[in-house]
C-alpha cells in the first residue's frame, strides 16, 4: 500500500471515529433533565426542576451502587 492509501485510510479511520464519538457521547446533563421533564410530562406527570433534580440524583446513587 501507497503511502498515499495509508494517508487515505488514516484520515478515514479518524472521520469515522470522531462521527461515532459524537453520536455515542452522553449528552450534557441539563439536556438530560429537560428531556427527563418532557417525558414525564408527556405521561401526565408534572414535575418542578427540583423534582427532576432530586429524582436523577437517586437514579444516579442507585446506579452508583449497583
Amino acid at each position: 500500500m501507497s503511502n498515499t492509501g495509508i494517508l487515505y485510510s488514516f484520515i478515514g479511520g479518524a472521520i469515522v471515529g470522531a462521527a461515532a464519538a459524537l453520536l455515542l457521547a452522553p449528552e450534557k446533563g441539563e439536556n438530560t433533565r429537560r428531556r427527563i421533564k418532557e417525558i414525564l410530562q408527556k405521561k401526565g406527570i408534572l414535575c418542578s426542576d427540583n423534582e427532576i433534580d432530586a429524582l436523577v440524583e437517586q437514579l444516579t446513587e442507585e446506579m452508583d451502587a449497583k
